[in-house]
């Protein structure tokens, strides 16, 4: 999809030199799905809870 967007020329570049990206479409890309990766991430630790008062059994030693 064609989309016109403005962005910081010095952001673009910065980007473009982190991710190793030879055009501005490829690090807008890699961007994006980044930011989709880390919230995607963020969503699945929060399905995890919490045990506060866990208590593990002592392990046997061998005799």
């Amino acid at each position: 999809m064609k989309t016109t967007i403005n962005i910081d020329d010095a952001l673009l570049e910065e980007a473009m030199k982190a991710s190793g990206s030879k055009t501005k479409t490829r690090a807008i890309e890699q961007g994006l799905k980044e930011l989709i990766a880390i919230h995607r991430r963020r969503e699945l630790a929060a399905l995890f809870g919490k045990e506060k008062n866990l208590s593990l059994p002592q392990r046997r030693r061998r005799i």
